[in-house]
């Protein structure tokens, strides 16, 4: 047996990688486990920072997957772990029954930040939770119960939260209600119009972009006439910015460019800074109303912890820099650049690219043709991974803080493997 003395191992009184590996299956998650295994993917975490981690064994990868958008700012992020720290000095979690200023504070900057005439914040430890916070808040504000979502749609898998998403998620656990949740094709206004023409739906939840589904681009003027219509059918627009929020798209929240101010909107992964987590559901008037009629509806004792505020502060403080904006931009502009030549070089293999800012789904030819390219990026030192819901899009997510000349080693890589697919493609067809 092959052992590491990587120190992450030796922080959990581990000395070999296969004694992970056997525990995970042991005590853990086995088809999870297995399923990676089985794929050539053993990966277990060690040493990391910015986008750049190491297996335990020693395999460094750069991360263009980011857990989702949780390391936007880098793994282990100095400036971030500073202010937890510092928060550490004077401050635990906090207890949640009571005001606290880190709450207060991040709060307040929340709804400065956020489109549209936003009221109240409500806290979380994730993005699941808080997705449940933001339909319980529709369901009290409109008196309806039904609530509409995009098919192959994530929004996490807590509660009611599952509900809203794909039914792999929902029959195992016998969290299929079609009277309650609707789902309809995204980009198809008419479908939506219908799911609304009742005037019994309590909200409309949606990632601006979806991300499980492979990231694909919202029609000009859909999200906008979506909008419209919930406002004309009494239903409430809750935007889900986990994945496309927190300045990845250049704006600080994707729906910023596309006209929508939601009633609500949801973010996380990303605003814990990869540190501490923190989630947040940003609610406007209508929506908070529950929150003075009373406030111990909704209870949470992790959600907005005083530390996790403190981080949140400064991944926002970043994220809003003006060079951290100019360096977005640079970024998308470099990787629609080099995507087009891809394209242009292996149109038979790369098919499209749906890119927005520093995220994007690459679809290549063939219904699981990404879990091939996720392996083989994986190789040659890159992580990034396929969308859960259609296996030909790789998911492609770059922080924002990316050096360019590592983000021209991930399009090197990302080139190499795209002709080495496009040329195993016409071998098979010859």
């Amino acid at each position: 047996m092959v052992c590491s003395i990587d120190p992450v191992l030796q922080t959990y009184g581990y000395t070999c990688k296969q004694d992970v590996l056997d525990d995970s299956i042991e005590y853990w998650n086995p088809d999870k486990t297995q399923f990676w295994i089985d794929d050539g993917i053993d990966l277990v975490m060690g040493e990391r920072h910015g986008y750049t981690f190491s297996d335990v064994d020693g395999h460094e990868l750069i991360d263009v997957h980011l857990n989702g958008g949780t390391f936007n700012l880098g793994h282990r992020n100095p400036e971030v772990i500073a202010a937890l720290s510092d928060a550490l000095e004077s401050v635990d979690i906090g207890n949640h029954h009571f005001p606290a200023p880190g709450r207060a504070a991040l709060a307040k900057k929340l709804i400065e930040l956020t489109p549209g005439a936003m009221s109240k914040v409500v806290f979380g430890s994730g993005g699941g939770e808080v997705v449940d916070v933001a339909i319980k808040s529709a369901r009290y504000a409109t008196g309806k119960r039904k609530i509409v979502s995009i098919e192959k749609a994530f929004h996490g898998h807590t509660g009611l939260a599952i509900n809203t998403g794909d039914e792999r998620f929902l029959k195992m656990f016998n969290c299929d209600e079609p009277d309650e949740f609707i789902h309809v094709p995204f980009n198809d206004l008419s479908a939506m119009e219908a799911a609304l023409a009742d005037d019994d739906v309590a909200a409309v939840i949606m990632e601006t972009i979806p991300a499980t589904y492979g990231f694909p681009m919202p029609n000009p003027g859909y999200l906008s006439a979506v909008k419209d219509l919930c406002t004309a059918h009494g239903a409430l627009y809750i935007a889900d910015e986990v994945q496309t929020g927190l300045g990845r798209t250049r704006d600080l929240w994707c729906l910023q460019h596309h006209d929508v101010e939601p009633d609500i909107l949801v973010t996380s992964k990303g605003l814990s800074g990869g540190i501490y987590p923190i989630s947040a559901v940003i609610l406007n008037e209508k929506a908070a109303g529950w929150l003075s009629e009373d406030g111990f509806a909704h209870m949470s004792t992790f959600g907005g912890s005083e530390l996790g505020c403190k981080v949140a502060l400064k991944v926002l403080e970043i994220t809003m820099r003006a060079e951290t904006r100019q360096h977005v931009a640079e970024l998308e502009e470099f990787f629609k650049k080099r995507f087009a030549a891809i394209q242009e070089e292996y149109p038979d293999t790369l098919l499209d690219v749906r890119q927005d800012g520093t995220i994007a789904g690459l679809v290549f030819a063939g219904e699981d043709a990404a879990v091939r390219v996720s392996k083989m990026l994986y190789d040659r030192g890159v992580w990034a991974i396929f969308a859960t819901l259609d296996k030909s899009v790789l998911q492609f997510k770059a922080g924002i803080l990316m050096p360019l000349e590592q983000a021209n080693v991930v399009m090197d890589t990302i080139r190499e493997v795209t002709g080495i697919l496009d040329a195993q493609r016409r071998m098979a067809v010859a």
